[in-house]
């Protein structure tokens, strides 16, 4: 029901700043929560940053301070500014979204992006 495409991942230096985007497409009206996750490899994958309707903004402790979750419903993406880039933040970048139906919770993600971190 619902399709997502992120982008803007890519190298940066220590210390820089990328935004990654997440265009929805479907029954984007349906949508309750998106947020963006990210796994490295050999680790889980670990939440960042989510925004809930009604509820607002959350983010993963290790983030705060560097990272902020926006959208623009005009072109219905969802963004994520990332500040501060520290090489633990190496990781694909996946974005999420979820709705409910009836009494079922329904999650669709998109393809990830890989951000790297380094000099």
């Amino acid at each position: 029901q619902v399709q997502l495409v992120e982008s803007g991942g890519g190298l940066v230096q220590p210390g820089g700043s990328l935004r990654l985007s997440c265009a929805a497409s479907g029954s984007i009206f349906s949508i309750n929560a998106m947020g963006w996750y990210r796994q490295a490899p050999g680790k889980q994958r670990e939440l960042v940053a989510t925004v809930t309707r009604g509820v607002g903004t959350n983010y993963a402790d290790s983030v705060k301070g560097r990272f902020t979750i926006s959208g623009d419903n005009d072109k219905n993406t969802v963004y994520l500014q990332m500040n501060n880039l520290k090489p633990e933040d190496t990781a694909v970048y996946f974005c999420d979204a979820r709705w409910i139906a009836g009494a079922s919770v329904y999650e669709s993600w998109g393809q990830g992006t890989q951000v790297t971190v380094s000099s």
